[in-house]
């Protein structure tokens, strides 16, 4: 996630404090995202050394207003338009944990993906609940119903891979080797 991008999203609707900014972000992904305040504002101080913010004067209560500059829109409007690439998101550390398990002697990977499994499917109930709850309740915005719908279906794909590696697992017959042409 790139809480610099999303900083400068919240600022482009008007001028904003590190609390405020906290809070709106959390209001529109839910706590399914948390931004620890102190790494709102190390990204305001990053953003304003970029020259993509600045600071303003202190409201009534002494907290020190942000505004997005012209160089922070024109940022803004970059990030927006272009697309998000693998490469761009960090690790699966999933997938990590699974290639070590399948390769570490001792390791029981079927054990690995059968807890992991378990997890998931928790996670996947939780999400499906708290989607629910919202729709009952007209509790959630399109901006948090739609990270609810980004979760759900991320961990429906999880548990879809962890079938696939359990089957691929599943003590079996060999699968016979292609035959290479010099063998034939």
């Amino acid at each position: 996630m790139s809480t610099r991008h999303a900083l400068l999203a919240l600022l482009a609707q008007g001028p904003r404090h590190g609390y405020q900014l906290r809070v709106e972000f959390e209001s529109a992904t839910g706590t399914t995202r948390p931004l620890n305040i102190g790494q709102v504002y190390t990204t305001l101080t990053r953003l304003e050394r970029d020259g993509l913010v600045t600071q303003g004067e202190q409201d009534e209560q002494g907290r020190v207003v942000y505004s997005i500059t012209e160089a922070g829109r024109r940022e803004l409007e970059r990030w927006f338009a272009t697309p998000v690439v693998p490469a761009d998101r960090p690790r699966d550390e999933l997938v990590v944990k699974l290639a070590m398990a399948v390769t570490t002697p001792g390791v029981d990977a079927r054990a690995v993906i059968r807890r992991q499994r378990t997890a998931t499917m928790r996670r996947l109930q939780e999400l499906t609940r708290a989607k629910r709850d919202g729709e009952r309740t007209g509790g959630h915005g399109t901006a948090y119903r739609l990270v609810l719908d980004s979760l759900i279906f991320q961990a429906e794909a999880e548990q879809r891979w962890l079938d696939h590696c359990e089957a691929l697992l599943a003590p079996g017959p060999a699968t016979p080797r292609p035959t290479t042409e010099e063998e034939r």
